[in-house]
């Protein structure tokens, strides 16, 4: 590529590591020196999960959230593992955020997309985060509030037969983290069993999915992007595509890497970066590999 040279050490060189903010300002540059537009050049001289990797950066965090919803709407078929990873756990704002970026970008309303595409309890809780009305981090965590959506909780899952979702969705989607983590800690102090295990027993598939991600973020957003990444890369094959998303998703924040690096080596006892070169090549396994470090 005229632009960075012939080599794709620069490409990655300079891609992997720019701020969000720089993004737009590098593409424009681009533009206007060669009059040509930096993701069609990366699209002629670049291919395969090199090529998406470079162009999820390039659409920068926003604009990639946005795509990843409609790649997961589109065509047959739903990808509720990546309507988990973009809605589950996002702050208000990024929700009214993200929504009205998905309005301008397809002229299509997101709940409306979802509601179509999505049936039953698993719509009604896409609804309630799409609502953008949960606590706000700054808001204080109530003891007394905490110890009532224990019982609840406990009450809708091991408390009878048939867990109530719905009333387990209306509660982990409207706290906050630090009322989920409150939460979490209070139910295994009252009831002697972790959170994320009575959800893993009650509820199966996408619902089970969701709900665990949910009391993950609040215990611990690291922690569970470091499980993430290595159920990409466990068993046979590499879930390539995800692996990638979820990797770009992560380096936006230079802190929040380095905490899921060092999460991932305290819970399987191995590098993070050295995992993921064992499951990659080439110019792919370079440009994961440099986002990660």
């Amino acid at each position: 590529m005229k632009g960075f040279g012939t080599d794709e050490s620069t490409l990655i060189r300079v891609l992997a590591h720019m701020a969000p903010q720089e993004i737009p300002v590098v593409k424009q540059t681009y533009q206007q020196r060669h009059r040509r537009s930096l993701e069609a050049d990366i699209k002629d001289e670049c291919s395969g999960y090199f090529e998406f990797a470079l162009l999820a950066i390039l659409r920068g965090p926003l604009q990639q959230d946005v795509w990843c919803l409609n790649d997961a709407l589109k065509g047959a078929g739903t990808k509720e593992a990546l309507l988990d990873d973009v809605l589950i756990g996002r702050s208000n704002a990024d929700i009214r955020a993200i929504k009205a970026a998905y309005q301008q970008t397809y002229r299509r309303s997101l709940e409306a997309d979802v509601k179509a595409d999505l049936s039953a309890k698993t719509e009604r809780m896409y609804s309630m985060i799409l609502a953008a009305s949960r606590q706000e981090e700054s808001a204080p965590v109530h003891p007394q509030s905490v110890e009532a959506d224990v019982t609840e909780l406990h009450r809708a899952t091991e408390g009878k037969t048939g867990a109530e979702a719905l009333t387990v969705c209306s509660i982990l989607t409207n706290r906050s983290d630090g009322q989920i983590r409150a939460i979490a800690l209070a139910y295994e102090q009252k009831y002697r069993r972790a959170l994320e295990t009575v959800i893993k027993n009650d509820f199966s598939g996408h619902m089970e999915d969701a709900l665990v991600r949910m009391v993950r973020t609040g215990a611990d957003k690291a922690m569970r992007d470091a499980i993430g990444l290595e159920e990409c890369m466990a068993g046979p094959g590499t879930k390539d595509e995800r692996l990638t998303t979820r990797i770009v998703a992560i380096h936006w924040d230079r802190n929040h890497a380095g905490q899921v690096r060092g999460a991932y080596k305290h819970r399987y006892k191995k590098d993070l970066v050295s995992r993921i070169k064992g499951e990659t090549s080439g110019d792919y396994e370079k440009i994961l590999v440099a986002m990660m470090e």
